[in-house]
This record gives structure tokens, C-alpha cells and sequence, in this order.
């Protein structure tokens, strides 16, 4: 066997793409769940410029929002409800009984439990000085 070493790259390319798809092959051998849809839902303005996004993903019966972004123009609008409120549509659609996401103490935690998600988890000091909440929602009653 050829010799191995440890590569640092920055750049998420082909060689990171590879080990996400080989986690997903053996996470559908495991489990049987191969149903996976990514969810990116965008806030344009009449140019076309992005106003705002929600990226997540649909696997295994969860709804994972990655991101939710307003930008500072446009806060205050509902847009992020708006966002929210059509990613957890597209969720139930697809048998989704939950959703979960994650935030820090200086972004916004009150938003979502006004929205009906509740902490599950905490990390002190992430960074230092704040902390990172886990959070969860029920979508739908098993």
C-alpha cells in the first residue's frame, strides 16, 4: 500500500464533494433513507439581486436549515417568516415530522422560538463570550 499523508486545502472542490457523496452512500446503506433534497429558498429584488436566502436540506423525516439571511434592508418585513413558512411547507410535503437548526447568542434565538422551535442544546464560549443553541421544532405529529 502507497504511503498517505494529511492534505490541508481551503478550497471545497471535487475532493470534498467526494467524501460528502461517500458519507451519503453509507448513510443510505445503513439507514435505507435515500430520499435527500437540498432546500434553497431566495429573496430577489426586480434586478435580480439576492435580498435574502434559507439553505437546508431534507433527510431522514428532519427539515436542517443551514442558513437564514436577510439582508439589513430588508429586516423587519416578515421576509424571514415568509422564508421559514415555505421551507417547512416543502418540508411536510416530504414527510418531514421535524425541523432543526442552529444559532448563535447574537443572532437570533428569540425569532425562532416565537416560531415554535425550543433549545435542546447549548455550547458555552462559541465563540468566546457567546454561545451556540441547538434548536427543534415538531412540523408534524407522528
Amino acid at each position: 500500500m502507497s504511503d498517505l499523508k494529511i492534505v490541508f486545502e481551503q478550497e471545497s472542490g471535487t475532493a470534498a464533494q467526494f467524501v460528502r457523496d461517500h458519507l451519503d452512500f453509507y448513510n443510505v446503506g445503513v439507514t435505507g433513507v435515500s430520499a435527500y433534497y437540498p432546500v434553497n429558498f431566495f429573496l430577489r429584488n426586480d434586478r435580480g439581486e439576492t435580498m435574502g436566502g434559507l439553505l437546508g436540506s431534507v433527510w431522514g423525516g428532519w427539515l436542517h436549515i443551514t442558513f437564514l439571511w436577510i439582508d439589513e434592508a430588508m429586516r423587519g418585513r416578515r421576509w424571514a417568516t415568509k422564508l421559514i413558512d415555505q421551507a417547512e411547507a416543502y418540508a411536510v410535503e416530504r414527510h418531514c415530522h421535524s425541523a432543526t437548526l442552529d444559532t448563535h447568542s447574537f443572532q437570533a434565538r428569540p425569532f425562532y422560538e416565537k416560531r415554535g422551535y425550543e433549545v435542546f442544546g447549548t455550547l458555552d464560549d462559541y465563540p468566546e463570550g457567546h454561545k451556540k443553541f441547538f434548536l427543534r421544532k415538531k412540523l408534524v405529529d407522528r
